[in-house]
């Protein structure tokens, strides 16, 4: 009888836990079943991962030209979209950024980096959003708008 009601109780466990599982994965699913899918790229750590970055939002245009892409830079992420950045090559990132941003990706840029970088809003290339915190926002972007997560 004891081993009956422990194998019950363990039962009625995991069916709840598979239960809530699924729900909380509900609104990310949702989004994906026949919806645009939306992608969050965070960029953090400067030039060469922008770099690479610039490259992965190409390619992911050119595969999937209906996805929903945002670059949210925060840290020495930001430093690609002041204006007159270059990469190891002398390339600067105006064009590239002004290409995807008019394929419609959108370049978010976190106020707090700004603010302790001492950088100027004036000096960011003219594609980029100001929101107030990058990490709230990619958190928001995934939990509340079904977004996925890259860090190129």
């Amino acid at each position: 009888m004891r081993r009956a009601f422990i194998r019950a109780s363990a039962a009625l466990a995991a069916i709840g836990l598979a239960a809530k599982a699924s729900a909380q994965a509900a609104p990310v699913a949702a989004a994906g079943k026949g919806g645009r899918v939306k992608v969050v790229y965070q960029l953090s750590e400067g030039i060469d991962q922008a770099v690479r970055a610039m490259a992965n939002l190409r390619n992911h245009l050119n595969a999937a030209p209906d996805t929903k892409l945002v670059v949210v830079a925060f840290g020495y992420g930001v430093d690609f979209l002041v204006e007159g950045a270059k990469d190891s090559r002398g390339n600067t990132f105006e064009g590239p950024v002004g290409a995807l941003a008019s394929a419609g990706v959108e370049f978010r840029v976190c106020r707090n980096t700004l603010t302790a970088r001492k950088i100027s809003e004036s000096s960011l290339l003219m594609e980029s959003k100001i929101v107030p915190a990058g990490v709230v926002e990619i958190a928001r972007l995934q939990f509340d708008e079904g977004y996925a997560y890259i860090k190129p």
